[in-house]
C-alpha cells in the first residue's frame, strides 16, 4: 500500500473502515486517527460509501474523496483541474436512477442548465457556457465539465498577448545569440589572419605506409590552429572561414613554408619519401598558387618529387580548371592524389580525365570493413576502378589489424594510414619515428638484399 501511495499521484491514502469510523490507515498510526463518525455523503446501488470531503487530519487543506466497500476504504484528490491549465473549467457529478433520470445532484458546482440534460451523453449548450458530459456505464452518475466560453476567449486573448510578449523576448534573445554568433565569426576571421600573419598555426606529420611491409614512404602535413582563447579549431572549420572569407591562399602558402622549413632537410636526405600537402578547389583555380609553390620549393631546396598535392574530391567539381593544374603540377614532378576518394564525384571517365596517380579512399569505407554497411560491398568496386586505371590507392582512417589485413590481400600495391601506424605528430616526433622504422627494417633485411 506504501508503494502504491507513494508511485500514485491522486490516491493518497488507505485503511480499514467501519460504520462510519477509520479503524487503521496505511498513513497514520492508529493514535492519530480521528475518532469522528464520517457519514457518507450518498451510497451507489451496489452499496459503496461515497465521502466527497474526508479529511484525516484536522486542518487538512486539501479535501479528499473518499470510497468505502466491504469495511477497505482509499481516499484520493479531488478534480485536478490545475492539469488542464488555466481556462476557468467547472465540473460536477450527478446521480441518475434507474430509469437515466437526474435523482440528485452529488458533488461540485451546480450548473445552470436543465438537469435532464446532465444524465445522458453529448454536449449541451446554455448561454455562455458548453458543457460535455459521460455517464458511467458501470455506476448511476454522470460527470460533466463545462466552461464559460467568454471567459475562455478573454483567456486566450491575455494567453496571446502573453505569447507575443514572450515571443518579442524570445527574438530578442535569439537575435542577441546570432549577433554574438556573428561577432564570433568576425572575431574568427580576424584572429585566423592574424595568426596566418604571425606565423601562429603549426603543422602535424602523419605517416603513411606501405601495407605489404609497414615501411613509411610518405607524411601528410596537417595544419592545426588554437585560437586566442585557447580552443582548437577543426581544420575544417578554419580552412573554410579562410575560402569563405578569401584569404585561403594565404593559408596554403603559410602551410607550404612551415612543412618544407620543418622537413626539407629530412626530404633531401630521404629521396623516397613524400611529404604531402592538402590544397583546396580555390587554390587550384588562382594564378598565384604554381609561382608560390615553385618558389618555396626553391627556397627551400626540395624537389617537385619529393612534393605530393592532395586535392579533396570535391575540389575537382570544377573539371576545366582542376585539369589544367594538376596537369602542370605533375609536368613539374609533382604526384596528384585525391583526397577522401568516394564521397564526391568521381566516377570511371571522370577520373581518367583528371590524369591524377592516385586515390585516397575516404575513411567511412575503412570502417565498414567486416560490418554488413553498403559501404563495404562498394569498396571492392573501388579498388577495381583504381585497378582499371592504373591508379595507386590510399587507404585512409586504418586502425585495426583487421582492416590493414583486408587491403593487404590485394595484388595491387597499397597504401595505409591510420592510427594503427601512428598518429598525427611533430615534426621531430615524426623524425624519431622514421628513424625507429627504419632501424627495424634494417634488422629484417637479410645480408645482401638491402633496399
Amino acid at each position: 500500500m506504501h508503494h502504491l501511495l507513494f508511485q500514485l499521484e491522486y490516491l493518497k491514502d488507505g485503511g480499514r473502515m467501519s460504520g462510519g469510523r477509520v479503524e487503521c490507515d496505511s498513513m497514520f498510526r492508529a493514535s492519530e486517527l480521528p475518532q469522528k463518525l464520517f457519514k457518507p455523503d450518498f451510497v451507489l446501488k451496489d452499496g459503496t460509501e461515497v465521502y466527497t470531503d474526508i479529511r484525516l487530519v484536522p486542518g487538512d487543506p486539501e479535501p479528499r474523496v473518499g470510497v468505502q466497500r466491504g469495511g477497505f476504504f482509499v481516499s484520493f484528490l479531488h478534480w485536478r483541474p490545475d492539469r488542464l491549465g488555466n481556462l476557468p473549467l467547472n465540473f460536477t457529478l450527478t446521480e441518475v436512477d434507474e430509469a437515466g433520470r437526474p435523482a440528485g445532484w452529488l458533488h461540485g458546482e451546480r450548473p445552470q442548465i436543465d438537469p435532464f440534460l446532465l444524465a445522458k451523453d453529448g454536449w449541451a449548450r446554455a448561454g455562455d457556457s458548453l458543457y460535455a458530459t459521460h455517464c458511467s456505464p458501470h455506476y448511476f452518475n454522470c460527470f460533466t465539465a463545462f466552461v464559460n466560453t467568454r471567459a475562455v476567449l478573454d483567456a486566450r486573448t491575455k494567453q496571446s498577448v502573453f505569447c507575443t510578449l514572450l515571443g518579442g523576448i524570445a527574438g530578442c534573445f535569439v537575435g542577441l545569440f546570432c549577433l554574438l554568433l556573428y561577432r564570433r565569426n568576425r572575431s574568427m576571421v580576424h584572429q585566423l589572419r592574424r595568426a596566418i600573419r604571425d606565423e601562429k598555426l603549426h603543422m602535424v606529420y602523419q605517416p603513411i605506409v606501405q601495407l605489404r611491409d609497414r615501411r613509411i614512404v610518405e607524411a601528410e602535413a596537417l595544419v592545426r590552429w588554437t585560437d586566442d582563447d585557447g580552443f582548437a579549431v577543426s581544420p575544417e572549420i578554419f580552412v573554410h572561414v579562410a575560402e569563405e572569407n578569401g584569404f585561403v591562399g594565404e593559408l596554403t602558402e603559410l602551410v607550404v613554408r612551415l612543412a618544407l622549413n620543418e622537413l626539407g632537410d629530412l626530404l633531401r636526405e630521404h629521396l623516397d619519401l613524400s611529404l604531402n600537402i592538402n590544397v583546396t578547389g580555390m587554390d587550384l583555380a588562382d594564378p598565384a598558387f604554381l609561382p608560390m609553390l615553385e618558389r618555396s620549393l626553391a627556397a627551400f631546396r626540395v624537389e617537385a618529387p619529393s612534393v605530393t598535392i592532395e586535392v579533396t574530391e570535391s575540389s575537382t567539381a570544377r573539371k576545366a580548371t582542376a585539369v589544367e593544374t594538376i596537369h602542370i603540377l605533375r609536368a613539374r614532378g609533382h604526384n596528384v592524389y585525391i583526397d577522401d576518394f568516394g564521397t564526391g564525384y568521381s566516377s570511371l571517365s571522370y577520373l581518367h580525365s583528371l590524369a591524377v596517380d592516385a586515390v585516397k579512399i575516404d575513411k567511412s569505407f575503412t570502417h565498414s570493413i567486416g560490418t554488413m554497411a553498403v559501404t563495404s560491398s562498394i569498396l571492392p568496386q573501388i579498388l577495381a576502378m583504381a585497378e582499371t586505371l592504373s591508379l595507386a590507392v590510399v587507404a585512409e582512417g586504418i586502425e585495426t589489424e583487421e582492416q590493414a589485413d583486408y587491403f593487404a590481400s590485394y595484388e595491387q600495391p597499397i597504401l595505409g594510414q591510420g592510427w594503427l601506424f601512428g598518429r598525427p605528430a611533430m615534426a621531430e616526433d615524426f623524425c624519431s619515428l622514421l628513424e625507429e622504422h627504419e632501424v627495424e627494417s634494417s634488422l629484417l633485411t637479410p645480408p645482401g638484399h638491402g633496399a
